[in-house]
């Protein structure tokens, strides 16, 4: 393996576009709670509309030699983007900032699993994130029966609540 770590300039998200609806592949073969929510999520109902609504935003692809094999997609928005026609993310009141961090997507390739890939793609993200003063508050939103849970929980986020009737836990971390 030939493993390298690249931050894209965001005007070339559309890179992550094979990746992304990758991920929502993945994430609708594991769902046991409303599995076909994920039949109209893709990287132009997903990624675009979270980088447009941002305010800022930061994308890590990891490629192996020439292929790309997985990324994290982190944000910085405005705590009311978590509020919309989908679903109500988390209690607004409950933030007393006017932003929030997000890491917002991440995949990794199967094969790719187990090497330490996502650990450095996290801690990336969380690098990213933590250089925003006026950020408290951070989210990660894990769709059911993603197995990632555990990851979060031992890199210090907490399971918050489930929206949408289990179908989203969410986890937070407190700066």
């Amino acid at each position: 393996m030939n493993i390298k770590y690249e931050i894209l300039p965001i005007e070339k998200a559309y890179f992550c576009k094979e990746l992304c609806n990758e991920l929502m592949v993945f994430q609708k073969s594991k769902a046991k709670i409303t599995p076909e929510l994920f039949d109209d999520m893709n990287f132009e109902t997903r990624m675009l509309p979270s980088i447009k609504s941002a305010i800022d935003n930061q994308i890590v692809v990891v490629r192996d030699g020439a292929k790309m094999v997985g990324y994290v997609y982190s944000n910085i928005s405005p705590k009311e983007a978590y509020s919309n026609d989908f679903a109500t993310f988390f209690d607004l009141s409950s933030v007393n900032r006017n932003n929030v961090g997000c890491l917002s997507q991440f995949y990794i390739k199967e094969e790719y699993r187990k090497y330490g890939i996502g650990s450095v793609l996290f801690d990336m993200s969380m690098k990213w994130l933590n250089q925003f003063d006026d950020i408290e508050d951070y989210f990660i939103f894990v769709s059911n029966g993603n197995d990632a849970l555990e990851f979060y929980k031992r890199k210090g986020f907490a399971v918050s609540h489930n929206i949408l009737n289990g179908f989203i836990t969410v986890l937070r971390n407190k700066r």
